[in-house]
C-alpha cells in the first residue's frame, strides 16, 4: 500500500472508530499519521463467564456493519504500528460484546487475525488482543476456532509479570474457554502454575484463577490432575478474614472435588497421592482442615456458611 493509500486507510479508520465513539486517540491518526495510546457472571458450574470492555462500551458500536468490521480486520492485519493495533483491537473488542458481531468477525476470519496478535512482542497489544478474544469467546462456534490458542495463552499467563493486566486478560479468556469440559485437557499442563498464582497472586489474580479452577473442578475427568497438584497455601484461604470472593470460590472448588470423589465410588486411592498433594491436604488425616471448616461456620456471610455446611455434609 502506497503512502497516500495508507493515509486514506488511516483517515477512513479514524472516521469509522470515532463514529462508533470508541477511541478518541484516532482523531490524531488522520492528521499526523500516528495514534495516541489509548464482571462478572456465575455459571451453573460455579465458575464464570466474562465479558470484557475497555472503558465504557460505546453506545453505537453495534452499528458497525460487516463492511466496517472487515476494514478494521484488514488494517489490523496490514499495519505494524502497535498504537494503531491497540486502537483497532479495543474497537473490535467492544464490537464483539454484541452477539451478531461475534459471528460476523468469525466469518471474516477475524479470529485468526486477532489470534496472531497474542504472539506480538508488545505486551499492550497482547493484552488488547486477549480482551477481544475474551468477548469473542462468548460464542460456541468461536470457541471451536479459538481452542487452538489455549496452549499459547497458558504460556503467556506463565511468562507474564505477576498480577499484570496481561496475565489477567489471559486468565479471563481461559475462564470462558473452561466453562464447558471440551477444552480442559489443553489446560492440564498449567494446573500447577494456576495453584502457584493462587499462592503468590493478589486478590484480583486469586479470584480470576479460582474461576478457572472452579470450572476445571466441575469436570470429573480433571479430578485426578487437581488432587495430585501441590497447593501448600490452599488452607490459608479458609479463614474468616479472607476476601469473600476468594473464600467462596475456594469453597466451591473443594465442594466440586468432594462431589467428584463421592461419585467415583472409591476409585480414588490415598496411596496414589503424595503427602503434599491437595488430596492429602484436604482429604487425608488433616485436623487443620477440619478446624478451618468449623471456624468458617461462624462466618458473617450466609453464602459462605451454606457452602461450608455443604462440604461438611459431603464427608
Amino acid at each position: 500500500m502506497g503512502e497516500s493509500g495508507a493515509l486514506g486507510w488511516r483517515a477512513g479508520l479514524a472516521a469509522l472508530v470515532l463514529g462508533a465513539g470508541a477511541c478518541y486517540g484516532l482523531a490524531r491518526l488522520a492528521r499526523s499519521g500516528g495514534a495516541a495510546a489509548a464482571p462478572r457472571g456465575t455459571s451453573g458450574r460455579g465458575g464464570a463467564c466474562e465479558r470484557r470492555s475497555d472503558g465504557d462500551l460505546p453506545k453505537s458500536t453495534d452499528s458497525l456493519d460487516a463492511n466496517h468490521l472487515q476494514k478494521l480486520i484488514q488494517l489490523l492485519e496490514s499495519t505494524d504500528d502497535p498504537l494503531i493495533q491497540e486502537q483497532i483491537l479495543v474497537t473490535l473488542s467492544n464490537s464483539a460484546a454484541f452477539s451478531v458481531n461475534q459471528d460476523i468477525i468469525r466469518n471474516l476470519d477475524g479470529l485468526s487475525v486477532i489470534g496472531k496478535m497474542v504472539s506480538d512482542s508488545i505486551p499492550k497489544v497482547k493484552e488488547k488482543a486477549l480482551n477481544a478474544l475474551n468477548n469473542l469467546s462468548m460464542n460456541v462456534k468461536n470457541q471451536e476456532e479459538l481452542k487452538e490458542y489455549i496452549v499459547h495463552v497458558c504460556r503467556e499467563i506463565e511468562s507474564s509479570p505477576l498480577d499484570s493486566e496481561l496475565q489477567l486478560a489471559g486468565l479471563r479468556l481461559l475462564t470462558n474457554m473452561s466453562v464447558t469440559n471440551n477444552y480442559h485437557p489443553m489446560m492440564t499442563r498449567s494446573i500447577p502454575y494456576f495453584f502457584h498464582l493462587l499462592s503468590e497472586g493478589n486478590e484480583r489474580t486469586q479470584i480470576q484463577v479460582l474461576k478457572v479452577l472452579v470450572n476445571l473442578s466441575a469436570n470429573p475427568a480433571m479430578t485426578r490432575h487437581l488432587l495430585s497438584s501441590q497447593a501448600p497455601s490452599l488452607l490459608s484461604l479458609f479463614d474468616n478474614f479472607i476476601n469473600k470472593d476468594v473464600l467462596l470460590r475456594a469453597l466451591v472448588f473443594v465442594t466440586n472435588l468432594n462431589k467428584n470423589m463421592k461419585n467415583a465410588r472409591g476409585a480414588t486411592i490415598q496411596d496414589q497421592y503424595n503427602e503434599d498433594s491437595i488430596f492429602s491436604t484436604l482429604f487425608g488425616d488433616s485436623t487443620q482442615y477440619a478446624q478451618k471448616l468449623a471456624s468458617l461456620l461462624h462466618h458473617p456471610d450466609t453464602e459462605v456458611k451454606e457452602q461450608v455446611v455443604k462440604i461438611i455434609t459431603q464427608q
